[in-house]
């Protein structure tokens, strides 16, 4: 028999695939990693140790809790404060995968003495042709995690099962259910792990004890002052809501410049563009981006973003452009951006600033 970690976070997509995983023929060993709690001491939603063990105890598998707090504070949390700081929106599941998560789990599997760990994301790895590993589209596309795997190395990726991308949802509830797992009916965590209330500028504020940019300018496109912010951590690009403005129109965060402290305010229509620069990228499917070579995506430039149809190509040693068919709206600093090809990931990058972006006409995907 394989021996094989799971990740188990408590919920029931990680209980299903210890089930199943079990049920084929593994050595099945359940760990969590505990990588965050608040001042109260509660668990973050990927890591409730309680709901885990349980699940493990019924399985019948051996469990075992690994303190992972201070990495996760490293490669996760402290990036994400100082993130906002600089006026990005990061996304700091993509951070966590492959620096907290993947580290972790094989650090554990070695120890252990297994060959492969296993994660409940709706997903599946696959190997192609030319000997390289990548992750292929959930057969569901409403399920499909991908996007948050981008950053896998090939290393990770070759030790990785994922036995749900074939599945959707209400399958894996039915499968727990009938397996007699309790937590078949309990319900998906749709926030930030460290931010179960949503509230990201609190807990900005409260990691920065207050030390955090404070009020400044609203400003149009051409400059002209529109009112005052309160802080550029408030605020993220594509934002309608909670401006405390009266324009008569509806404005929309366009940019934010954290030099000046100033919070750019647009149209709708001004949000959109057919170019995104990326840096810092990761390829599975091939090895990189060859100077000058243009290849055909299909590009994600947020999580729940369908993805565009786009030509990406390498514009400078740590700069690829994509190239959108049609205009995309709010493509926002710091988020990932993924790129397709036949329904796998052939790589992705951390979406930059770029000063020479003009606002395109609307009509494109959203």
């Amino acid at each position: 028999m394989s021996k094989v970690v799971v990740g188990m976070s408590g919920g029931v997509d990680s209980a299903v695939t210890a089930y199943l995983l079990k049920a084929s023929g593994y050595d099945v060993i359940g760990v969590t990693l505990r990588t965050w709690r608040n001042s109260a001491g509660k668990e973050s939603r990927c890591c409730e140790i309680d709901d885990a063990q349980k699940t493990a105890w019924m399985l019948d598998i051996p469990y075992y809790a690994v303190n992972y707090e201070t990495e996760f504070n490293r490669y996760v949390t402290g990036p994400f404060v100082e993130e906002y700081i600089r006026g990005n929106t990061p996304n700091p599941c993509i951070g966590c995968n492959r620096h907290v998560k993947w580290e972790g789990l094989l650090g554990t599997a070695d120890f252990h003495g297994a060959e492969y760990v296993a994660t409940g994301h709706y997903a599946s790895v696959i190997r192609l042709d030319n000997g390289r590993y990548t992750v292929k589209e959930a057969a569901f596309a409403g399920k499909d995690q991908t996007y948050m795997l981008y950053m896998l190395t090939q290393e990770q990726l070759s030790r990785t099962l994922m036995p749900l991308g074939g599945l959707d949802k209400s399958e894996v509830r039915r499968i727990a259910a009938s397996a007699g797992l309790e937590v078949a009916n309990k319900p998906d965590s749709q926030e930030i792990c460290f931010v179960p209330d949503g509230d990201y500028s609190d807990f900005i504020l409260e990691e920065r004890h207050g030390d955090v940019p404070g009020p400044g300018n609203f400003v149009s496109v051409d400059g002209e002052v529109l009112g005052r912010h309160r802080g550029i951590i408030h605020y993220t690009v594509g934002q309608r809501r909670g401006l405390g403005l009266a324009l008569g129109y509806h404005a929309y965060v366009k940019e934010l410049r954290p030099d000046t402290n100033e919070v750019v305010l647009a149209g709708n229509e001004e949000l959109f563009t057919d170019k995104v620069l990326v840096k810092d990228t990761n390829f599975m499917a091939i090895e990189d981006l060859k100077p000058g070579e243009r290849r055909r995506v299909k590009a994600r430039i947020r999580y729940n973003h369908k993805g565009g149809e786009a030509e990406i190509m390498r514009t400078g040693e740590n700069e690829v452009t994509i190239s959108f068919d049609a205009p995309v709206r709010a493509a926002a600093p710091g988020q990932g951006a993924v790129f397709y090809e036949n329904g796998y990931i052939l790589g992705g990058g951390t979406i930059m600033r770029n000063p020479e972006q003009q606002g395109a006409k609307p009509g494109g995907v959203s």
